[in-house]
């Protein structure tokens, strides 16, 4: 496996890094919020969550988008398979 160079963020994170990224102090808070809605699920078929999926998410939530309406990327993932 290749380093990613310093300061760049991998896209698709762990369910460990994806509570990180989010700022929950634990996974299960984490969970929390992907049962809630406020971030997506992990992608279909994967065990890895999209980093601009939560950035998109929380952007929509804290009302920095006024587009309610998700992503042909998030759409096209949610209806995946």
């Amino acid at each position: 496996m290749t380093a990613l160079p310093l300061g760049m963020l991998p896209r698709g994170l762990t369910r460990d890094q994806a509570a990180e990224y989010c700022g929950c102090d634990t996974t299960a808070a984490f969970d929390e919020w992907v049962r809630k809605g406020i971030v997506p699920r992990a992608m279909a078929g994967t065990t890895r969550w999209d980093r601009k999926a939560i950035d998109r998410a929380l952007d929509r939530r804290s009302g920095l988008l006024s587009d309610a309406a998700p992503s042909i990327d998030e759409w096209l993932a949610e209806h995946a398979g």
